[in-house]
Formats: C-alpha cells, sequence, structure tokens
C-alpha cells in the first residue's frame, strides 16, 4: 500500500547489458518531504538506477509510478515534464556559456521571439540566491570552481521546479564548509516538500541528513533501513559480510594488523626511494622537503588549496617546477619529465581518474597495458599475448568485476575503474606509487580492498606517497603525515601523535606559525575551545 506522500515508486526493475544484470528486481519509494539515500558498493545499480528515473536508460522489466500513475520515461523531456531532476556526479554543464545560459538551456525566456536576456539573468540570480551563490548569471560556467558548480546544478533542478531531486555523490568533491553549505540547502528543499534521492558513500552523512535508507547490493535490494541504523550495519548490508578494520594497514616488519587498527612506526628503518629537496614553484609552493622510504605510506593532509596536488604533480614530472630536486634511490629526476619519472620507478594514480588516469573509450585489457606498452613492443610488434596474460593475472589478483578483459572501461564502475589505475602501475613494478585521492568516490567495500593492496606494496618494499582530503584515511593509513598549509609544508607528524585536532591545527596555520611545536598548535586548538 502507497504512502499518501508518496511522489515515487519504483517496482521490480530490471535492466540487462551484454553479459551483465545491472538491476533485478530493485524496489524503491520516495515521499514528499524526505531525503532517501540510496547506498550500495561501486556496480550495485545505483547510477543505472537514477539513470532509469532520467530518461538515459529503459528498464527491461518493472513499472515506475509518478504521483500513483505509471510512468513511462524515454529521455530527458520526460522526466523533466515530470518534475523529475537529476544531478550528476560528473556534472551536465557546458563550459564555455554563462550561468544563466545554462541553467535555462533550451528553456531560454522569450519576447518578441528573441532571447530575453535580461528576464534569464534576472531568474538566474533569484535561483542563484536561493541556494546561497554569490556568482553573478553572465559569469562563464569554465571560471567557476567545484563547489559553485554543484550549486549551478541546484539552481537549474529548481528552475525546473522539481518534485524529486536526485543527487548523485554530490559532496565528493567538496570541502566541510561547503557541505554544510550543501546540507543546509538540502534541508531547505526537504521542508519545501521536494523529495530527495541521495547517493553517497560518506556513511556519517547518513544520519545528518537522511530519513531512510535503500541499499542495493549486485543490482538488488537487500533492505530498507531507518537513517539512524549504525554504520557497521550499513557496511554490513552493502557488502554482504562484516569488515572488522575500516583502515588495515600493516607494516612489512609486523605483518599483521596494528592493534589500534592504524599504522605503525616499525617501517621508519627503510631505505629513502623518493628524496623531494627545495621544490618550488612561484606562486604554488615554496621550500618543499620530504622522503619517502621503503615499506611506508607517508600522507599528505591539508585543506583544499593547500599546494598538495601540484607538488605531488611535479614530482610526477606531469608540471614544472622553478627550484629544488627530486631523487629516486639517490639519483637525481630531471625537471617536468614523465618519462624519466616512470623510468625510475614513479607511479601516479591521479586525483581525476577519468579525465587523467584512463582511456574511457578502451578496453579493460588496453588500459592495464598502457604503461608497459613500450617495454612489450619489440621492432615495432606488440606481444599481445603477453599483455592480454598480464592484464588478466592483474585484473584477477586486483578482483575487478567485469565481463571481461574486452569491456570498456568507461563502462566499470568506479571502484573497479580505480582498480584499473592502479593495476597499470603494478604491471610496471614501480618503486614509488603516488596516490591523489585513492578513494574519493569508492564505496566502503573498495576502499578496503584499495587499503590491502597498499599494504601489499609496503609489505614487499615498495614506497607510498599519498594525498587524501578524508582526513580520517590519511590518520588511518599513514605511517606519517605531512601536513600543507599555502603551499608549504607546515609540520611532519608521525602516527603515534597525528590526531584531527593536531593536523587541522597544522592545516590552517600560517607561515608565521610553521615554528610552533605540535603540542604548542593542539594547545590552542583546546584553548580556544573554551570561548
Amino acid at each position: 500500500m502507497s504512502h499518501p506522500d508518496e511522489l515515487l515508486r519504483v517496482e521490480g526493475i530490471r535492466k540487462t547489458f551484454p553479459g551483465v544484470v545491472a538491476l533485478d528486481g530493485v524496489d524503491l519509494d520516495l515521499r514528499r518531504g524526505e531525503v532517501h539515500v540510496l547506498l550500495g558498493e561501486n556496480g550495485a545499480g545505483k547510477s543505472t538506477l537514477i539513470k532509469m528515473l532520467s530518461g538515459a536508460y529503459r528498464p527491461d522489466a518493472g513499472r515506475v509510478l509518478v504521483g500513483g500513475q505509471e510512468v513511462r520515461i524515454h529521455g530527458a523531456q520526460d522526466a523533466e515534464r515530470l518534475r523529475i531532476a537529476t544531478i550528476y556526479q560528473e556534472f551536465n554543464l557546458v563550459p564555455d556559456l554563462t550561468v544563466a545560459e545554462n541553467i535555462f538551456l533550451g528553456r531560454q525566456p522569450r519576447r518578441f521571439g528573441m532571447i530575453d536576456r535580461k528576464r534569464m539573468e534576472s531568474d538566474a540570480a533569484g535561483l542563484l540566491e536561493r541556494v546561497g551563490v554569490r556568482t553573478p548569471p553572465y559569469a562563464l560556467v569554465r571560471e567557476l570552481g567545484i563547489a559553485q558548480l554543484q550549486m549551478v546544478e541546484i539552481a537549474k533542478a529548481l528552475s525546473l521546479d522539481a518534485r524529486v531531486l536526485i543527487m548523485d555523490e554530490p559532496t565528493a568533491v567538496l570541502t566541510s564548509d561547503e557541505v554544510g553549505k550543501l546540507f543546509r540547502i538540502v534541508r531547505t528543499l526537504r521542508e519545501d516538500g521536494v523529495g530527495i534521492v541521495f547517493i553517497t558513500h560518506h556513511l556519517e552523512e547518513i544520519a545528518a541528513l537522511g530519513d531512510r535508507v535503500t541499499v542495493l547490493r549486485d543490482g538488488r535490494s537487500v533492505g530498507q533501513v531507518p537513517a539512524s541504523t549504525p554504520e557497521d550495519e550499513l557496511v554490513r548490508l552493502m557488502v554482504g559480510r562484516d569488515i572488522e578494520q575500516q583502515y588495515p594497514r600493516r607494516t612489512a616488519e609486523s605483518g599483521g594488523a596494528a592493534e589500534t587498527g592504524g599504522p605503525t612506526e616499525s617501517s621508519e628503518t627503510g631505505t629513502a626511494l623518493l628524496t623531494v629537496s627545495g621544490l618550488t614553484r612561484q606562486g604554488v609552493f615554496h621550500d618543499v622537503d620530504f622522503e619517502v622510504r621503503a615499506g611506508e605510506v607517508v600522507g599528505i593532509a591539508g585543506l583544499v588549496g593547500a599546494g598538495r596536488t601540484e607538488v605531488v604533480r611535479a614530482v610526477f614530472g606531469a608540471d614544472r617546477y622553478d627550484t629544488g630536486t627530486v631523487r629516486v634511490a639517490g639519483a637525481e629526476l630531471p625537471r617536468h619529465d614523465v618519462s624519466a619519472a616512470m623510468a625510475a620507478g614513479i607511479g601516479l594514480v591521479p586525483e581525476d581518474r577519468k579525465g587523467q588516469g584512463l582511456l574511457l573509450d578502451a578496453s579493460v585489457e588496453e588500459n592495464l597495458g598502457l604503461v608497459t606498452l613500450r617495454s612489450a613492443t619489440r621492432a615495432g610488434l606488440v606481444d599481445r599475448a603477453a599483455q592480454r596474460a598480464a592484464a588478466a593475472r592483474i585484473a584477477g589478483q586486483l578482483g575487478v568485476r567485469m565481463a571481461g578483459l574486452e569491456q570498456r572501461v568507461g563502462t566499470l564502475s568506479g571502484g573497479n575503474q580505480q582498480k584499473v589505475v592502479i593495476g597499470k602501475w603494478l604491471l610496471a613494478d614501480i618503486r614509488v606509487l603516488i596516490l591523489d585521492e585513492p578513494t574519493r568516490g569508492i564505496d566502503v567495500g573498495a576502499k578496503v580492498e584499495i587499503y590491502q593492496l597498499i599494504n601489499e606494496l609496503t609489505a614487499a618494499g615498495h614506497a607510498v606517497l599519498m594525498v587524501s582530503s578524508d582526513l580520517p584515511e590519511v590518520l588511518g593509513m599513514s605511517d606519517r603525515v605531512l601536513v600543507m598549509a599555502q603551499g608549504r609544508i607546515a609540520g611532519e607528524l608521525a602516527a603515534g601523535e597525528a590526531t584531527q585536532d593536531a593536523v587541522m591545527a597544522l592545516a590552517v596555520t600560517t607561515a608565521t606559525t610553521t615554528e610552533l611545536s605540535v603540542d604548542d598548535v593542539e594547545e590552542g586548538v583546546e584553548g580556544s575551545r573554551g570561548h
């Protein structure tokens, strides 16, 4: 029996692709004025379901009801007519158009047959004000930051007078302040009677924002529970098993999990594989010094804009730097030379795996063989049999969920795409693996698999340099933590002294406070709480 406030109902939805059952009898209902969280591992079917509701896919079986009436959604216009709006993880905006033009794309107000630009910008300004954005409506979208793009997408949905708003990983690339702002907007929309389907991998967000949770696993609905359900139970529903340690850091010497579930300091005796000295790029980062030893994970923490990604890209040779040196096992690398860095044994898993780490239209096999393609070539001919065998071995080792090596990598889930990005470097037998946001947009089960892979690398004597905006991840998986602020290393914390307070205190420091001890900074943070 349907609820009197029901806006949307999905019953027995099934969708198959060649060799893959994406959805198999999925049920979901959404009520007026609620946030219904859709939870599941990468590949569980979440993206397929929302594409069904937005008109990108059509179901093979099952039905969709809006307002109690069965409907057919054959495209974006049908969804718009039914007042269903979707905000995808990859924004659906045109970079070279203005904010106002993007908000009203295809629906521009007209006067005497011409686009009424004055009215369009005025209406856009009202929508932007409603979502708390000060961006002018005439600004070009390509000039905006990630958080602003997110708000423009929400404003675009509001312009449709949506009753159902689907948000796919809206917080994946936002800072904590931006997440707070987004949550305030979502709560306002809920109060206005909008029903919101909210997809997230951040379990702590569920109780803070959600009302109910539907969990998908392997394309099936496996449970509907209150948002107050404990996180360990949500994880069990998602992955079908208990995960005892979220951050299973092991060191090369101990060979087992640390008692606390976090790192120990036993790997400090390894030889330095990566040494960075005085690295400077004017206006971006300054006098950056650190080293990463064999068998250890060094985390880089800091606020967005601190220079973390810029530094690791410079180390890899992808971006230039003005002064300083990068050495691998004592040998200095030439500047801005990716080939030299790779030849020395450095690998980079970039922040943007889709834009920089993968060829989305190429197969899993082709992507896994990208780094080793040159070494597998003799007299202009590629040893395809050896490449395929190596790709099959590493895909099996990493547990890549796929229909086969020939599957296009762009059709894999986010977690499996990340495994492919990492896998191509494992085939190259690198010494130092640089991971930039290694688990962004990945579910908790896939995260643990990535962490276990990091452990295997360090246990084999490799070194890992990890940039992450997920502070618990940095603390849980690092043997040492470097904290960046304003383009400089503000401090270094050993595993035993690295806490969220200590890291954040250093992350917000200025150049005049970098000489303070960790104890001094922590004392200041504690003292500030009393005021």
